[in-house]
């Protein structure tokens, strides 16, 4: 009789164990979702910032060697990427491809000009410092125009903007709400317990003897959970990056090191913070309030 029942506490334990484990992993799985989606926020938005550029349209009197010299000094400036000079041929012939027409032996002449495109670094693609950019390049002699989508970089702008204040709203809610669930998980696995915890105080063990192997169960737990979210972020990864290859999902694996160690990390603290405070709870109930 006393085996069976034995048999029958052990299975409860397990599966009290098995459901906080559980709970942890679904938490951790989410929070490392989005700790994902914010540490790669960043470098996406990188990504689309540096599709921008600007083209610079040269006069048709400019002196192939001072195009060399601003090509070069272009190269050199801290705000470029890249440089691409674009020839009024090579641009007239991308043109007439585009349109399917020779557009130049109706109009008896070639009215483009020789252009360079520069692709910028994201810290500067901002309508402040683009306008600031186009500000220098103008003073050029040799510069007839500069041009680049002034309306998207301030959309763009103010999109990224609004995205970053909401991902950090979301983040800092979301992060409260995972210690709230786990808390309660770790609070449930230690009520279960709370006669055996009376038990150990009553024959004269004191609270951080009875305290210790709770938090240390608890904080296996706490680890088990968050490498079940790892390997399913892991796998949300490989299908992401198998999806979505632009968005390379697996080109940092530094990104990738911090994020894990940031989810055992909260795995391992918030047991250990749940369990303290549970296990402090019935330790400084009476007796007859463990029934309530």
């Amino acid at each position: 009789m006393d085996t069976s029942f034995e048999k029958y506490q052990k299975r409860r334990l397990r599966s009290s164990y098995f459901s906080v484990v559980i709970s942890i992993g679904l938490v951790l799985f989410l929070v490392g979702i989005l700790g994902l989606i914010v540490l790669k926020a960043n470098s996406i938005t990188e990504h689309f910032k540096e599709k921008v550029s600007i083209t610079i349209f040269l006069k048709d009197n400019a002196k192939s060697n001072d195009v060399e010299i601003l090509k070069a000094e272009l190269k050199k400036a801290e705000y470029t990427k890249s440089v691409t000079y674009i020839s009024k041929k090579e641009a007239a012939k991308k043109y007439t491809e585009e349109i399917g027409e020779d557009f130049v032996d109706f109009l008896g002449d070639n009215p483009l000009k020789n252009a360079i495109d520069i692709s910028l670094k994201s810290e500067f693609v901002t309508p402040e410092k683009m306008a600031e950019i186009e500000k220098q390049l103008l003073i050029r002699s040799i510069i007839a125009e500069v041009t680049y989508d002034k309306p998207l970089i301030e959309l763009l702008t103010k999109n990224i903007n609004r995205l970053s204040f909401w991902m950090l709203l979301f983040s800092a809610l979301f992060t409260l709400i995972a210690i709230v669930l786990i808390n309660s998980s770790i609070r449930l696995s230690v009520y279960s317990k709370r006669f055996t915890i009376k038990t150990m105080q009553m024959v004269g063990a004191t609270k951080g003897f009875i305290r210790v192997p709770f938090i240390w169960k608890s904080i296996q737990l706490g680890v088990l959970g968050a490498l079940v979210s790892i390997a399913g972020v892991i796998a949300f990864i490989l299908y992401v990056d198998a999806t979505i290859p632009e968005l390379e999902m697996l080109s940092n694996y530094k990104i990738l090191g911090v994020l894990f160690a940031v989810i055992i990390s909260l795995g391992i603290l918030i047991t250990w913070i749940s369990t303290f405070f549970a296990t402090q709870r019935f330790l400084n109930l009476r007796t007859d309030e463990l029934y309530y």
